[in-house]
């Protein structure tokens, strides 16, 4: 199992990077390798990708989410992976995005691109993008706020 985990400051209030990353729709704007994320309903996504030349498409399920503080998944199908990302208040315009992500490479290219770092690369790129997707708006494009226990809460 491969593993990730990045960060980056941005200069918007927590609750503003917390409601863009809520917009999942949104991902392909800063997120390379991302084609499209449709939102099936509250808690679940249908992502479709492509990476390095692989097309995958897979369903997620939202397990855990409080606002302001993290929103974590985990795949339902397809790609074995599972994420979370964290929001902290720095100061009232300045928040961390912090991501961890676990998945299984799967194929030559993909074990061979994670053994060399290539996961870590795209994350902190696809986290710098985000940086300046919600800097150059200043404000959301749309946010949801409901509450996600995680299972056995």
């Amino acid at each position: 199992m491969a593993n990730v985990q990045e960060s980056i400051d941005v200069a918007v209030p927590v609750s503003t990077a917390y409601d863009q990353w809520t917009q999942f729709e949104s991902f392909p704007h800063f997120m390379s390798g991302v084609e499209s994320i449709t939102q099936l309903t509250d808690t679940t996504n249908h992502w479709k990708t492509k990476i390095g030349g692989v097309e995958r498409e897979f369903d997620t399920e939202i397990t855990e989410q409080h606002p302001d503080e993290r929103i974590a998944w985990k795949s339902v199908d397809g790609t074995s992976h599972a994420g979370v990302v964290t929001f902290h208040r720095i100061d009232d315009g300045t928040s961390r995005v912090s991501v961890q992500l676990d998945w299984n490479p799967e194929s030559f290219a993909e074990k061979a691109g994670s053994a060399l770092g290539a996961d870590d690369h795209q994350v902190k790129a696809d986290l710098k993008r985000f940086k300046e997707f919600i800097e150059s708006k200043g404000v959301e494009t749309g946010g949801w706020r409901g509450d996600v226990e995680a299972p056995g809460s």
